[in-house]
């Protein structure tokens, strides 16, 4: 689903708090002067500031290098204000510099190198746009998520993004309501690794209501996801009770499926 236009999402466009130029200590860099690194080094200082725990130093770099552009350090300082991890948290600047991100780079080659990070930025867009932010002009728009989400999972390949799509496909709350759809998206994010994924189809298919129930198989599944994600409570107790329910041949077949998928992965 490659866009020509990033308007085909209806992308809300935020007025930039962002401050123009900024030399690492602060202050203004004067017009044609020329800045005192490049974008990549401003980064590769704020990253390196960050490790060493100078957090005043990294933000001023990494706020330098997102000024001007740099895509990576715009998704650090998403993450940083989306979690108050250095600065003050601040769901509403996270939301502009993923929305700079997504605007910037929804066209970029999905084997660039920085491609899972502008996918990362349309599925944190897409959480945003689910719940709305409190106090701001982002409101909850389940649509607009699931926009977010397609965009990402098919175009990216995004597993995050895949899993989060089919949890609105299954549950229908985004205005459309689509199993088959949502069992094809968890399969591919399952296969990738993606530990809530896995438990969720695992759930699905063990349960048979949405499809004819494969019991041993979603058993599989459920066991691979409590060992990828077990400091997920809900995974553990999908797993937990699955287990508890099923006979002995479906447990024993489970461990077939489980040996025969994990030397999938390793040939």
């Amino acid at each position: 689903m490659r866009m020509n236009s990033l308007a085909q999402l209806g992308f809300v466009t935020c007025a930039l708090w962002l401050a123009p130029a900024l030399a690492f200590d602060g202050t203004r860099t004067p017009a044609n002067t020329k800045p005192p690194v490049t974008p990549v080094e401003a980064f590769r200082e704020g990253a390196a500031s960050l490790k060493a725990g100078e957090n005043d130093k990294a933000l001023s770099a990494l706020q330098y290098a997102a000024d001007q552009g740099h895509a990576l350090a715009q998704w650090k300082l998403g993450r940083m204000y989306a979690a108050g991890d250095g600065v003050p948290l601040n769901e509403m600047r996270a939301f502009e510099y993923f929305s700079r991100i997504a605007n910037t780079h929804a066209e970029d080659s999905p084997q660039h190198p920085q491609a899972r990070f502008v996918a990362n930025a349309f599925v944190q867009l897409g959480h945003y746009y689910l719940d709305g932010i409190p106090n701001t002009q982002v409101k909850a728009d389940r649509t607009r998520a699931r926009e977010m989400y397609a965009y990402a999972a098919s175009y990216f390949g995004d597993a995050d993004a895949q899993y989060s799509l089919a949890k609105l496909l299954l549950d229908g709350t985004s205005g459309v309501k689509d199993p088959k759809q949502a069992l094809r998206w968890l399969n591919l994010s399952a296969n990738k690794g993606q530990a809530r994924a896995q438990a969720l189809l695992g759930h699905v298919m063990f349960k048979g209501d949405v499809v004819p129930r494969q019991a041993a198989r979603g058993l599989m599944w459920l066991t691979l996801a409590r060992e990828g994600a077990a400091g997920e409570k809900w995974v553990v107790e999908m797993y937990d009770a699955a287990f508890k329910q099923a006979n002995d041949a479906e447990r024993q077949m489970a461990v077939l499926y489980l040996e025969s998928y994990m030397k999938g992965r390793r040939d």
